[in-house]
């Protein structure tokens, strides 16, 4: 971190086992955190004949050596020296979903790594580089979107969100981590059953790695999440007998598993013996059980099946049988009259992607790109990075004239076409096709365009501001329109086509560019030298006296 002042380490974060019982927690600034009145201490709240523990044996005991290793710190994470923050983003890993601060703090170069990891599931965790954070890395992790009926489902992937974080933590040989709340607003996850799972879940995995890790700093930055924190940690955290009894007295029935997921007994995959040989007797009718207190009575699964939703009955349908109605479908497409392909302008009959399958083609993609030496490639300048259009949207330069498909595989292209395209694909941008002196270059058919666009997916539908065409001649406009046409109507709906270099620097300031020398002396050539004169070798355009 460049302003070094604002460094936090662990020696200035107050360890749990050190802080008094009943008293709240100080904030960065000193700040006390708030009493919260709607909850009450779990330390004060319990009666005598609760406080006794009934004889159970407690869940969460007593462990010094654990307790030594948890800190608890309101504030920013990102001013922690740790050897590791964790982020929570989404499946994207992009900047606007992460948590607050942290792009602004860590630098620029934070993103364009999060954008080579190729995205990330939910519950999972991908590590990058930390930046111009004082930590040594950062480890992203995605949350559960949380619904009422789903819970169970949620409270699990939220749970395996923490879990991976600390494995990947060992994974990378780091000993100490800072964790924010790993839940978001938007996706309405409860923040005090969070902050259980959050709790307990670590509190599993330590009493089995604690010898792997030093420190785990719970970050909070309200005084809400503090209040939450302060009451929940004695009762998975206890630091003597009498929180050790107050955890057997408040904490509900044992139902999480050694990781700290829960679960529940109805749902546990069971191995039944074979079934006997069918009797000769006729079969009776099903009886139909009545419901009672203890639950739903268990009904036939042909019963159940017709209370199923179709959809997700789909999900469960056997994965070779779902293979082979894929290949039908392809199988069915290709018996169709390839008129696009008869005629030379590429293969059009290929089935249409959904959305998954164009995320899993582009993630595939992504990976082989990154892999790649494709320094030969970007060494022809035909596609390279310029600065920003006027209204601050980063651009993309593409020079057709360079385009020399004899000396080109176009497979390898794709590939340096992905890996160049993918830190701009993820908010607005724009892009400058310049067809100067390009008419004689042979360019890629329509089918090839179609699967490029598939590549690139829809994302980059989305995204694209513009597709601003430099010196169009009527051929290229003619081939646009076929773009439009039969490949992809959002993306070549949005060219706009720019006569003059003048027009363009509208768009785009001159500072922004760097464009090559035989473009300035095309549109010389083609505009008649009107309003436009070239400064020779100094590559600088001015209005004409």
């Amino acid at each position: 971190m460049e302003n070094g002042k604002n460094v936090v380490g662990l020696d200035k974060i107050p360890r749990w086992i050190d802080v008094e019982n009943g008293s709240s927690l100080e904030d960065e600034n000193g700040d006390a955190s708030f009493c919260n009145p709607y909850f009450g201490d779990p330390l004060t709240s319990i009666s005598e004949a609760d406080a006794a523990g009934n004889g159970m044996v407690s869940r969460f005991p007593v462990d010094r050596e654990v307790n030594e290793k948890i800190y608890i710190w309101r504030g920013s994470p990102w001013n922690l020296e740790v050897d590791a923050v964790v982020n929570s983003t989404n499946e994207n890993l992009d900047d606007a979903h992460s948590s607050p601060g942290l792009h602004a703090a860590a630098g620029p170069d934070l993103a364009d790594e999060c954008a080579m990891l190729g995205g990330c599931r939910t519950g999972m965790a991908k590590i990058t580089n930390a930046y111009n954070l004082p930590a040594r890395r950062v480890i992203h992790t995605v949350g559960p979107k949380y619904a009422v009926k789903y819970h169970t489902a949620a409270e699990n992937a939220l749970s395996h969100c923490y879990r991976s974080c600390l494995e990947l933590l060992i994974e990378s040989e780091l000993q100490s981590i800072a964790m924010d709340c790993i839940y978001t607003e938007a996706k309405n996850y409860p923040r005090e059953p969070a902050a259980h799972v959050a709790l307990r879940t670590v509190r599993r995995f330590l009493d089995k790695q604690k010898d792997e890790i030093t420190a785990i700093v719970f970050c909070t930055t309200t005084a809400f999440d503090t209040e939450i924190y302060k009451r929940l940690l004695p009762l998975y955290f206890p630091r003597d007998k009498r929180e050790e009894e107050v955890a057997i007295s408040k904490l509900p029935a044992e139902l999480w598993d050694e990781n700290g997921e829960t679960v529940i007994d109805e749902r546990k995959i069971r191995i039944k013996p074979l079934p006997k040989k069918a009797s000769k007797d006729p079969p009776q009718a099903p009886v139909d059980v009545p419901i009672g207190n203890g639950g739903l009575a268990r009904r036939s699964s042909s019963y159940l099946a017709s209370f199923l939703d179709p959809g997700f009955m789909s999900l469960s349908k056997d994965p070779d049988q779902r293979r082979k109605e894929q290949w039908d479908k392809n199988v069915e497409v290709r018996r169709g009259w390839n008129w696009a392909k008869f005629l030379g302008l590429g293969d059009l009959a290929g089935p249409h992607l959904t959305p998954s399958e164009e995320y899993t083609l582009h993630s595939s993609y992504l990976s082989k790109a990154i892999s790649l030496n494709l320094s030969d490639i970007a060494e022809m300048k035909i596609i390279y990075r310029g600065g920003v259009d006027s209204e601050g949207r980063p651009v993309m330069v593409v020079v057709g004239a360079h385009f020399l498909r004899r000396c080109l595989d176009l497979e390898r292209f794709i590939f340096y076409i992905v890996k160049e395209f993918e830190t701009l694909i993820q908010k607005p941008y724009s892009i400058i096709y310049i067809h100067s002196a390009a008419s004689l270059q042979l360019i890629p058919d329509l089918g090839w365009m179609r699967r490029l666009q598939q590549i690139l997916g829809r994302k980059h539908q989305r995204n694209l501001h513009a597709l601003y065409v430099l010196h169009p001649n009527l051929h290229l406009k003619a081939s646009i329109l076929a773009l439009e046409w039969f490949v992809d109507h959002v993306v070549w709906k949005k060219a706009v086509y720019v006569d003059r270099l003048l027009q363009l620097f509208r768009y785009v300031p001159r500072d922004q560019l760097t464009i090559p020398d035989f473009v300035f002396q095309h549109d010389l050539e083609v505009n008649g030298g009107k309003g436009l004169i070239v400064e020779p070798g100094k590559n600088h355009v001015q209005q004409q006296t």
